[in-house]
């Protein structure tokens, strides 16, 4: 009888919140959004636990309102119906009306709206979605990604100051749904406050009933409505928050409210709530830099926050350091610490290579720039100032294979020739991509508000404008390049072997990429001794550093064109350079059909065969003022971090920052305990990589992505 119950009431709410979408169609879509809201809210948030420290707890709906969380604006999972409504528990009619919610939201979830949206041309040139699935040179995202909202602004103001803030806004719609907006966070405050309550949660209790009726005054009551204010906007990432929390800590510190011990068990367990709620490749939390307002109260949280790292580790949240002048230089070396106990964290930035090239990506003054804060899996975006969703996706060694394989009898008569082909076809991609981009925000604008995004970004409010219906400062658009370096050392060994050497003809090299190189091991041989990136090598480098530039300013060049205050390329890879590789076929570097891709900006794995130091200049030689984020992983033997050689790691890894290294991805593991816990998984629970742009369990990964990591040359002490 349970089940029916819950089962029917389950479907009421599925039918409640489409009857709501449908009624409102043709309305204000802010007044829509806040009344889907209104229904969403109380399901979506679940009820406390005893011993809860902070209240928020996410249910996966299978539908619901998210800018970011699962997915673009009006997310219907159909896959989520299996485990959240028992079908059977309900009569053939109930079923038929479930049916009936399931076909309106196959029509009108918003990546179907923005999919239907695009002109002929648009999908002709992106003809598919399932860049999963499918080989293919560009493929559309559907998603808000990336929202690093304006916290220290909802710290100062409070719920009560963000409803006065709601009155000042003169479009008389949108200030009544921002208004809403607010109404139902304060609501859902004092719902948790009287679940607290019940289950005798004091402190719980007066920390939620004191942020319903002003800003918050101490560290507990900050987090707690920063936790909150995140989970119920859809934003999965936190920021500066040593810039926004170092004050209420050194406060609570010197009133006596709290000791530091209290004060860690605050930011720890603030970390696990972060860790459960397992959105993979975010959970970002930035410390260090410049340009924090109080860097000795920042730096203050900043210790805690690596201490909470040691403390509660694991792949959320992905804590990283910004690394300046102006902070305590005891940070880098804590972070050295961690990274050679076997975390992953912090992910190292360096500011005073970042800071200018942000400058001069975005377009924006140095104030400006110093708000940079990467998202997700390392792209860029300026902090309450700027959104960058990455909507795009681009296989380089896919164009670069299509074209080879599409060449005329005989091949290209130069090298030049082919690398202009090979150019030509990026750039198209990569018009359609940008088209797409600006495309979504448009369909998104016109479907909803996203209210919550728009109280916490520069300009919406003064403009009276939701976020992205003109109301944020700088729009801007991120691209996903995948390839990058496979296409490189592509074009150097074609370079070589057909056109300097003659080792091989244009058609020897087309058949053993038809064939996956069987039966032509000879000529695969030449292909792999070409000349690689990764070893300090002038010929190999400059070819990675032509791919990563015209990919750059090809996607850049487009900003303008559709509307974009930037477009900006990201080379930040997930595991999408294992996924796309699957999809691959044989490419000229010797790589085989279905082998992964290179990670973000790494050479491919085991071809840096001269050591970390080349490995690291190699690096140095990518423009960094050109893009809105890359991932450098290292792998390093735990040797490394030992007293004899410690000093000789930290005085190379300066250099490198020195010598305009941006961004440090590190995992230190044994090879052979990687290769030992594929096997025996059982003895490796805890065993943790740098994937690429996130952490993960090792044994958790899929094997081909296991193998990738193992690929990767492991620096050891010499």
């Amino acid at each position: 009888m349970k089940t029916r119950a819950r089962a029917t009431e389950r479907l009421a709410y599925l039918e409640a919140f489409t009857q709501t979408h449908r009624r409102l169609m043709d309305g204000p879509p802010a007044l829509r959004e806040a009344a889907c809201l209104r229904l969403q809210l109380p399901w979506q948030f679940a009820p406390l636990r005893p011993g809860d420290v902070f209240a928020g707890r996410l249910n996966a709906l299978p539908l619901l309102f998210s800018p970011e969380d699962s997915g673009v604006g009006y997310v219907f999972h159909a896959d989520r119906l299996v485990s959240w409504i028992d079908r059977d528990a309900l009569t053939r009619a109930e079923r038929s009306r479930l049916e009936r919610v399931a076909t309106y939201w196959a029509r009108y979830r918003t990546d179907a709206v923005v999919r239907r949206a695009y002109p002929a041309a648009l999908s002709a040139g992106l003809p598919s979605d399932a860049w999963t699935d499918e080989p293919g040179i560009a493929f559309p995202l559907y998603r808000m990604a990336g929202a690093t909202l304006d916290y220290g602004k909802l710290l100062r103001r409070g719920l009560p100051g963000l409803a006065e803030d709601c009155r000042s806004v003169s479009d008389e719609v949108l200030r009544a749904a921002l208004g809403q907006a607010v109404g139902l966070l304060n609501g859902l405050c004092r719902r948790y406050a009287q679940e607290a309550e019940r289950l005798g949660e004091h402190e719980l209790n007066t920390t939620l009933g004191a942020i319903t009726d002003r800003p918050p005054e101490t560290l507990r009551e900050a987090i707690q409505l920063v936790w909150l204010f995140a989970l119920v906007s859809g934003a999965s990432n936190f920021g500066r928050a040593d810039a926004y929390l170092g004050p209420f800590l050194t406060a609570d510190l010197a009133s006596g409210r709290l000791d530091q011990h209290a004060a860690q068990e605050l930011v720890t367990a603030w970390w696990r709530v972060i860790a459960e709620r397992n959105t993979v490749f975010n959970g970002r939390v930035v410390i260090g830099g410049t340009g924090r307002p109080d860097p000795t109260a920042a730096d203050a949280f900043a210790r805690l926050a690596l201490e909470a790292t040691r403390q509660a580790p694991g792949p959320e949240p992905q804590l990283s350091l910004r690394l300046s002048d102006d902070q305590d230089p005891g940070l880098f070396d804590t972070a050295l610490d961690l990274l050679g106990e076997g975390l992953t964290y912090p992910i190292l930035y360096d500011d005073a290579t970042n800071v200018p090239a942000v400058m001069h990506a975005f377009g924006v003054p140095r104030e400006l720039a110093e708000r940079y804060v990467p998202f997700g899996c390392g792209e860029y975006v300026l902090e309450g100032h700027s959104f960058g969703t990455p909507s795009g996706v681009i296989n380089l060694l896919e164009a670069l294979r299509q074209v080879v394989l599409a060449a005329p009898p005989g091949g290209f008569a130069t090298f030049d020739g082919l690398i202009n082909a090979y150019e030509a076809c990026v750039e198209r991609h990569i018009a359609w991509l940008a088209e797409q981009q600006k495309l979504e925000y448009d369909v998104v604008a016109a479907e909803a508000s996203c209210l919550y995004f728009t109280l916490l970004y520069d300009h919406c409010l003064e403009r009276s404008r939701a976020i992205f219906d003109g109301g944020v400062a700088h729009l801007g658009g991120t691209l996903e390049t995948y390839g990058n370096t496979n296409t490189a050392d592509s074009l150097t060994a074609l370079c070589a072997c057909v056109y300097d050497q003659a080792s091989l003809t244009f058609e020897q090299v087309r058949s053993a990429l038809h064939d996956d190189f069987t039966g032509h091991d000879a000529a695969r041989a030449l292909l792999n001794t070409a000349r690689k990136y990764g070893n300090d090598d002038d010929t190999a480098d400059a070819m990675a550093a032509r791919v990563h530039e015209h990919a750059c300013r090809a996607t850049a060049a487009q900003a303008e064109r559709v509307g974009l205050d930037s477009y900006l390329v990201v080379v930040i890879n997930n595991h999408a350079n294992t996924i796309l590789g699957r999809h691959t076929g044989a490419s000229p570097d010797g790589r085989h059909a279905g082998e992964p891709l290179a990670c973000g900006n790494n050479p491919s794995g085991g071809a840096d065969r001269h050591g970390l130091t080349a490995m690291l200049r190699s690096l140095t030689r990518l423009d960094p003022s050109i893009h809105a984020g890359t991932v450098q992983n290292l792998k390093l033997s735990p040797r490394l971090f030992s007293p004899a050689h410690r000093p000789k790691l930290r005085a190379m890894l300066e250099a490198y920052f020195d010598q305009g290294g941006t961004q440090l991805m590190v995992t230190t593991v044994n090879a052979d305990d990687l290769r030992d816990a594929m096997d025996h998984p059982e003895r490796y629970p805890n065993l943790l990589v740098r994937v690429g742009g996130f952490s993960a369990r090792f044994v958790e990964l899929d094997r081909d992505v296991q193998l990738e990591i193992i690929s990767r040359t492991c620096h050891g002490a010499t």
